[in-house]
């Protein structure tokens, strides 16, 4: 789907509760393994449930579907930050310490430790980055 020259990311969800000013929204994921008939069986079975809300005012109530859309260009820079920037962080931690001779054990927490620092600094910057992903309806 377009959207002023942007690609839309669509997913289908079910509203929550809608509180005139934002609606709350389910989105039920599940693993390519989920239609399965081994489902029951197997413990690779994979479903998870997001919580999302739009801000907005929208003629919807609980238990009705829609379509819940963001820019996709939104989903990159969560990604990045989510786990491209953290990755790097942690690669070039990791090879400074094995350059610097530093035993490979020590290397290795001390670069798996700054995971740490990192996402709690994202998380007390969780209402700034809130601001910059703008998810929208589709009734």
């Amino acid at each position: 789907m377009k959207a002023a020259g942007n690609e839309v990311i669509n997913h289908e969800g079910v509203v929550t509760s809608n509180s005139g000013k934002s609606v709350i929204i389910s989105i039920s994921t599940k693993s390519a393994c989920s239609g399965c008939h081994a489902k029951g069986s197997c413990s690779m079975l994979g479903s998870e449930e997001k919580i999302v809300e739009v801000k907005g005012s929208y003629n919807v109530k609980p238990g009705d579907i829609v379509d819940v859309l963001m820019n996709q260009s939104m989903g990159f820079t969560a990604l990045t930050f989510g786990y491209i920037l953290p990755f790097m962080a942690m690669l070039a931690i990791l090879i400074t310490m094995i350059a610097l001779k530093i035993p490979e054990l020590t290397a290795g927490l001390v670069a798996v430790g700054t995971l740490i620092p990192y996402y709690y600094i994202l998380y007390c910057f969780r209402d700034r980055l809130n601001e910059k992903f703008i998810f929208t309806l589709k009734v």
